[in-house]
């Protein structure tokens, strides 16, 4: 080969391997991104938002790096203790190949138990306040150039109007594929729930939205959070899988990091290359926003 071939093709090389080799250093040590794929986190975190993930908050263990399932190792390094209220990236220690995102909830040595729909951590009934109605709005994409019309309410794009008005509350809006709409029966459609602030115990306020007060995780029994684990919850109290089910409590070692913020958010109304639609699609008001 050619001197000149030679040297092209080592500088190829060498642009895809450090390239590679800084990115992989990005993500274990400073920043990941992760987007939003479940509503379990409503109204925090929305279907379609896309989050980075502080790496350093808590230090770092295996599941830090790309090789992590590869269990070279157990433990953390540089760790420092995350905080009751902190909305945490994990792995799933049931399947290690999902990422979950949640509310920690409860620490080592922690009691934690719904009763009647009521959270209560360590035997004290967390105070939750200031009700107001929340519209989770889950719509086939047939709809999104039409909208949708019931009453006096419409939705189109971002948007929920009463009455010709901008909605008083706040809400959600995903669009689905119609295939999922009819293969789901249920899934789809408008509902309309409670937003609550919740106070934890060590004055952390934040929201959740409840659909009642009686499904499947709104009586438990009483958790206590084993040493090196951690016991966490989603915001969307009635649809969320966590540690009151299969999740149960998470391993220290499986924490990846803290929340940081919504770099880029959309409700999946038009592909990406459909500028023209980008006033529909994209969520504005949501992009740089920081989470609590």
């Amino acid at each position: 080969m050619p001197a000149k071939s030679k040297n092209v093709a080592r500088e190829w090389f060498n642009t895809i391997f450090y390239g590679a080799l800084i990115a992989i250093v990005f993500r274990s040590f400073l920043l990941e991104p992760f987007n939003i794929p479940s509503g379990s986190m409503i109204p925090t975190l929305h279907v379609g938002d896309h989050i980075f993930v502080e790496k350093w908050a808590y230090g770092y263990s295996r599941y830090s790096f790309p090789f992590g399932s590869w269990k070279m190792w157990n433990g953390r390094f540089w760790a420092d203790e995350p905080e009751i209220g902190d909305v945490i990236v994990f792995r799933n220690p049931i399947n290690e190949s999902q990422d979950y995102v949640k509310r920690l909830i409860g620490k080592p040595g922690d009691t934690v138990q719904m009763k009647e729909g009521r959270l209560y951590i360590n035997g004290e009934m967390v105070v939750r306040e200031n009700p107001r109605p929340y519209v989770v709005a889950t719509l086939p994409k047939s709809m999104r150039s039409v909208g949708y019309y019931k009453d006096n309410m419409s939705i189109k794009g971002n948007k929920i109007w009463i009455d010709n008005n901008p909605a008083p509350f706040n809400y959600t809006i995903e669009y689905k594929s119609d295939k999922f709409c009819h293969m789901y029966n249920g899934a789809c459609g408008v509902f309309t729930g409670t937003e609550y602030t919740e106070i934890l115990p060590n004055g952390v306020k934040h929201s959740i939205v409840e659909f009642g007060d009686d499904a499947h995780f709104d009586n438990t029994e009483l958790f206590t959070v084993p040493e090196n684990h951690y016991f966490f919850m989603g915001d969307n109290r009635d649809n969320s899988g966590d540690s009151r089910g299969d999740v149960r409590f998470v391993p220290r070692d499986n924490v990846l990091g803290r929340v940081w913020f919504i770099w880029y958010s959309h409700n999946y109304y038009a592909p990406m290359l459909s500028v023209w639609s980008w006033g529909n699609k994209m969520r504005w008001d949501r992009f740089g926003m920081g989470i609590n």
